[in-house]
């Protein structure tokens, strides 16, 4: 699923990041070179974070 449509990044790529130890949206961005851009996706990469660290 693609979580950022500014960007191209799919849900995939925020679970890894997350895993890897990014604890924010921007942090997750930057470890795919990348950054928010409209910033609609924020809430739903902070979803997918928090659900990765819980997990962990």
């Amino acid at each position: 699923m693609v979580v950022c449509v500014c960007n191209a990044i799919r849900e995939k790529d925020v679970r890894a990041a997350a895993r890897a130890g990014a604890e924010s949206p921007c942090q997750a961005y930057a470890t795919l070179g990348r950054r928010p851009q409209c910033g609609q996706c924020v809430p739903f990469a902070r979803e997918i974070i928090s659900a990765e660290r819980a997990a962990a």
